[in-house]
């Protein structure tokens, strides 16, 4: 325990002398990386275009917004008549949200004068109230970068019938920002945040008519950070399938903004796009959603559509994806998808969680087996229980997490909430075996998460048969520390959480329970004869808030019982081969 606390204490001071070195770097004005807009890295003089926004929009929400009624991440504000630049923030997410600008879209959908005159008195307000402080949230280098990309795509509805003045000083506010975000380039330490800031500038400099050197610059930038943070199987090295549909959201307009402007887009830019998008379809259900890991929430079916609908309808997803950690298995109509990767680097790991072999599993549109998910913005309270191992469909030893989270209002609040301590020695070997009487898929895999903490590793066994009706797993929990294996509980609990449409049913002796999904389908759950709980869930990821639902518990005592096997199986026919849900269709319910 000794160990681990030095261990801890380390990671800590590095990640604070990292901070610290940045911050300093920052505040001294540490020399610009890329060259700004204008002709002397200074304001633009005119915008040549508007880069796209997919973005779905609801011209309803103008009407909210004219009538002072500002909703974000769950909370509403009724600003009476003040600027919402000066009103108290609810929320930190409320905060972004509106700093953002990103429901400009919503006005530029209502295409009325009324809607074009109360977006430019908004940004005209946001420019006497926040544009020249540089503190504050507004001046998040993720806001910013949100917000410089959402002025450049709704330019036309900000600036039809502006005068030259507000032009003029529209443009200087984007040099301003523009400066900004390059010093922050400089300074950021590795995060997301540093590929947000890479492609608004990249939008920046497109959309102002810069130089050819110019774009040739910024695309050096933009794909150094690409190439550091997409990884060869398309995935993003944050680990959240909801990263590869915000990136994608914003990549592919802007891969179209370089074409219509005469420049070949960088072959980073082209390559990642083209990487990502099997990698997405890799975390998606037969309904349509992407699977719950690692921060994921509610699928945005609209987007989704609109993204897939930039490649082959009938194009399949990867399978394989060992570099950043995740398996698909796929028979029939069945489907299950399996984290087995370790957690992100620190600066990546702020919406990362303690799922290390948790896995999901649908059959056709019907899901069954879920992570619980994460909250959306703004509903922190159920930030760290979302985050837990618990939360996951995987097993828990000794009611503790396989990661250790920096929490609380100390160091937390300089340095996020980023995973200190988890798996480091995570193993996955796919396989072809035989199932009884069948052929099967399955991956073998292993992760050391609780090696330090109680001298334990977890391995599991998952196998598809190749029919689709039957899923079978084996949970081994392996002493490779009896000393600290000996000490303290030995209880371990499996869990399986399930989707809130399945309705499940417990055996009368408790050794089975029936799984009835909404379409008809049916499935039995056993666990070797053991005894099986039926316990109350959450359910993080509905557009409506969280849901209760069940999960299928059961526990044993790993001195005792070291290993178990699991099953499930499909009790009636099963339909033909699933054909997958259509891009541009409805999405999950």
């Amino acid at each position: 325990m000794a160990t681990r606390a030095l261990a801890d204490r380390w990671r800590l001071g590095w990640l604070l002398a990292r901070h610290a070195g940045r911050r300093a770097l920052h505040i001294a004005g540490a020399p610009l990386r890329v060259l700004l807009p204008g002709p002397r890295g200074g304001s633009p003089d005119r915008l040549v275009i508007a880069p796209q926004d997919l973005r779905t929009t609801d011209p309803t929400v103008a009407n909210d917004i004219y009538a002072g009624y500002f909703a974000f991440a769950g909370k509403v504000v009724a600003t009476a008549g003040i600027s919402p630049f000066r009103a108290l923030a609810p929320s930190e997410a409320w905060s972004e949200a509106l700093m953002g600008f990103g429901w400009l879209r919503h006005l530029r959908a209502a295409d009325s004068a009324l809607a074009r005159a109360n977006a430019r008195a908004l940004v005209d307000d946001w420019m006497t109230e926040c544009g020249r402080s540089q503190t504050g949230p507004a001046w998040d280098p993720a806001v910013t970068s949100r917000r410089l990309m959402s002025w450049l795509a709704q330019s036309p509805l900000i600036l039809d019938g502006a005068d030259r003045a507000f032009y003029r000083r529209f443009l200087r506010s984007i040099g301003r920002q523009t400066v900004w975000l390059a010093r922050a380039l400089r300074t950021l330490p590795p995060s997301e945040n540093r590929l947000w800031v890479a492609i608004a500038l990249a939008y920046t400099v497109v959309c102002t008519g810069a130089s050819a050197a110019q774009i040739r610059r910024i695309g050096r930038t933009l794909s150094e950070e690409l190439d550091r943070q997409i990884l060869r199987d398309g995935g993003h090295v944050g680990r959240n399938p909801q990263t590869l549909v915000d990136l994608l959201t914003d990549l592919l307009p802007l891969r179209q903004a370089f074409l219509s402007q005469g420049h070949e887009p960088p072959r980073a830019l082209v390559g990642a796009i083209d990487r990502m998008m099997p990698a997405l379809r890799l975390f998606r259900h037969g309904d349509g959603a992407l699977a719950l890991f690692n921060g994921m929430s509610v699928t945005p079916p609209d987007r989704l559509a609109t993204l897939l609908a930039y490649t082959d309808a009938r194009a399949q997803p990867i399978e394989n994806a060992p570099y950043s950690g995740y398996q698909r298995l796929a028979a029939r109509s069945a489907t299950v998808i399996v984290d087995t990767g370790p957690p992100p680097p620190a600066g990546y790991s702020s919406r990362a969680h303690a799922g290390c072999l948790s896995f999901e599993f649908s059959d056709g549109p019907g899901r069954i087996v879920v992570n619980c998910g994460a909250p959306p913005p703004g509903v922190d309270g159920w930030r760290a229980l979302a985050r837990s191992t618990a939360a996951h469909s995987t097993l828990t030893v000794a009611d503790t997490s396989s990661c250790r989270f920096l929490e609380g209002d100390g160091l937390g609040s300089v340095l996020g909430t980023p995973i200190i301590a988890g798996p480091s020695d995570v193993t996955m070997v796919r396989e072809v075996v035989r199932d009884g009487d069948e052929a099967g898929v399955g991956v073998a895999a292993s992760h050391d998460g609780y090696r330090s903490m109680l001298g334990l590793v977890h391995q599991r066994r998952l196998v598809l048969s190749a029919s689709g009706r039957r899923l079978v797993g084996t949970d081994v929990i392996a002493i490779v520390n009896p000393s600290r294996a000996q000490s303290g509980s030995d209880a371990y609990a499996l869990r399986f959480h399930l989707h809130p449409l399945v309705r499940a049913t417990r055996s009368s002796g408790g050794l089975s329970v029936r799984l009835d999904l909404p379409g008809g389908a049916s499935w039995t759950f056993t666990a070797g004869g053991l005894p099986i709980q039926l316990e109350e869930s959450i359910f993080f990821a509905t557009p409506e808030g969280a849901r209760r639902t069940d999960q299928l518990v059961v526990a044993g005592g790993f001195r005792t019982q070291p290993q178990m096997s699991w099953r499930f199986e499909r009790d009636d026919a099963i339909p033909p081969r699933h054909a997958a849900p259509d891009d541009a269709g409805d999405g999950p319910v």
